[in-house]
């Protein structure tokens, strides 16, 4: 039976996905940040430890546990790397709103990524059991994330301007800071994935915790679609 405390989460991430505009409003006049923020932590961690579990499945149980805690760990180390530019380069350009709202408006893209995995681990678990193949199923996770990405950030960006007051001045260089960001938040969190690699753990190869650092993510994708398309 699911707890009191656990279902205020998952309010707060429904309210987010349903009441969007309500949302907003309330993180403008700053209404309870301090458990939103708390909230979607916890509701998007679980979201993305499920995924993680499901992707890890795919090579061996020891795998399948580390995964569950580095895809959260993924986004939410990438959030913390990449949010004090965004915060620091925005007050400097005229934003009046305190770290805690930039903090949760940051966490709404999350929330929104975690949930669209969630959704798509049916799928996920159809093709990991029916079609054993390495590259293909790493290609997929990969057109996955991306597209899951590129609506949490739309959805954030959106968000960052209906809350955050642009200056009459300034709002070209707000809203192609908010853009610069976007840009910035992708290539880390897919270079801190491949730093943190493996999560799907290559077939054949004994189970290890982590990857020398070699290559990147971009070369290996490439690859991995050169060996599905020509068998190299």
């Amino acid at each position: 039976m699911i707890s009191e405390p656990a279902m205020n989460h998952f309010s707060t991430l429904i309210t987010l996905l349903r009441d969007r505009d309500v949302f907003l409003e309330e993180v403008q006049s700053g209404v309870k940040i301090e458990s939103k923020i708390l909230s979607l932590m916890i509701a998007s961690s679980l979201f993305f430890a499920i995924y993680g579990a499901i992707i890890g499945a795919s090579n061996s149980w020891q795998q399948m546990l580390v995964s569950t805690a580095k895809l959260p760990a993924l986004y939410l180390l990438t959030l913390l790397i990449c949010l004090p530019t965004l915060y620091f380069f925005d007050i400097l350009f005229g934003s009046k709103a305190d770290f805690k709202q930039y903090t949760v408006l940051s966490l709404t893209t999350v929330s929104v990524i975690s949930v669209l995995l969630f959704s798509f681990a049916p799928v996920t678990l159809f093709f990991l059991i029916s079609i054993r193949d390495y590259h293909f199923f790493l290609l997929l996770n990969v057109a996955i994330f991306s597209l899951t990405g590129f609506v949490g950030v739309n959805l954030f960006y959106k968000g960052m301007q209906s809350v955050m007051k642009f200056d009459r001045a300034t709002p070209k260089i707000r809203k192609n800071l908010l853009l610069s960001w976007v840009v910035l938040y992708g290539l880390v969190g897919s270079q801190l994935g491949w730093t943190l690699r493996p999560f799907f753990g290559s077939p054949g190869e004994p189970f290890q915790l982590f990857r020398n650092l070699e290559g990147n993510f971009y070369a290996q994708v490439i690859k991995s679609l050169m060996s599905l398309l020509f068998g190299r």
